[in-house]
């Protein structure tokens, strides 16, 4: 007996969870192609490389009318971009430090922990209690070369998933505050300009040589273009629940990325623990839309960072 023919509705819903999936991944092999910038320009410059590019291709496409701003929407872009920064540069010197999907993983605790906390439901803080307990158990099972994790690098990855959770917090105020993406473009330029004088100092005149410049597009193309394209087709087809959820699968997909294209093999025990981070983000996100709590604390739905 033969299957009946997928049904239009079943094959635009399986076309959007590809596409949302393809994204992350998108989002993950613009992270290596950040890292292999940082031989030649340092963690400082692939993220001014980054931001920059990202900036130049938001502006081009959105085209803000920022003079016509009111002092409080040109006030809160200029704090998303100061998070953005932030952000950007803590990931990229993370990466440095330890294996994407470990980076990942840890980055994730931001959105996470504020997922929980804003849905004002005590039994939401058990998924961050067990997200927790997978990160812990992250850091012993080290750096799948028989070395321990860098703290540095943990923690690096800690303040990039804070700036992350301010990030959602603050993407919310300026889409109410500005129309469209506008907002979004101004603090991209923000961002840049307040990560240029450090990736100046370090990286001088390697930020324009042709690989760096060629490296920075492709990671601002593939970490932001591309993946918020598709995620924007894939929302008008799912519900925003199944697009949390299939979000959540971002460290594993990191873990996969970084295996396949980086050789950064991990053990048993760190592979467990990513995947229980990945369990407490999608048990957040579905709680969090049980709950209907706003859309800031919903992770992360309704906010993308630029970051790898």
């Amino acid at each position: 007996m033969t299957s009946a023919p997928p049904t239009p509705r079943s094959t635009s819903s399986g076309t959007a969870v590809a596409m949302v999936l393809g994204a992350a991944a998108s989002v993950q092999v613009g992270a290596t192609a950040a890292s292999a910038l940082f031989p030649l320009t340092g963690a400082a410059g692939a993220a001014t490389l980054r931001l920059l590019l990202a900036a130049l291709v938001m502006v081009l496409a959105v085209r803000p009318r920022v003079l016509r701003w009111t002092r409080r929407q040109l006030l809160l872009s200029a704090a998303f971009g100061a998070v953005l920064a932030a952000m950007n540069t803590a990931f990229y010197a993370a990466l440095t430090h330890i294996p994407l999907g470990v980076a990942v993983t840890c980055e994730f605790l931001g959105p996470l922990t504020l997922a929980a906390v804003l849905t004002r439901r005590r039994r939401e803080l058990v998924w961050v209690v067990l997200a927790l307990a997978g990160v812990v158990v992250l850091g012993l099972g080290g750096d799948g070369e028989g070395g321990a994790l860098e703290p540095a690098g943990v923690a690096l990855a800690l303040l990039a998933g804070a700036c992350w959770a301010g990030y959602v917090l603050l993407s919310a105020r300026v889409g109410a505050a500005v129309p469209g993406q506008g907002g979004l473009a101004a603090a991209s330029v923000v961002a840049g300009a307040l990560v240029l004088p450090l990736g100046a100092a370090t990286a001088g005149a390697d930020l324009l040589h042709p690989r760096a410049l060629l490296l920075g597009l492709a990671a601002a193309l593939m970490s932001s273009v591309l993946p918020y394209s598709l995620e924007l087709v894939a929302l008008r087809r799912l519900p925003e629940r199944t697009f949390g959820v299939l979000l959540s699968l971002e460290p594993a997909i990191a873990a996969l990325v970084g295996w396949l294209l980086l050789s950064q093999g991990l053990p048993a025990t760190s592979v467990l623990a990513i995947a229980v981070v990945v369990l407490a983000s999608a048990g957040a996100t579905a709680g969090a839309a049980r709950g209907r709590v706003p859309a800031d604390a919903q992770l992360p739905t309704h906010a993308r960072p630029l970051d790898g």
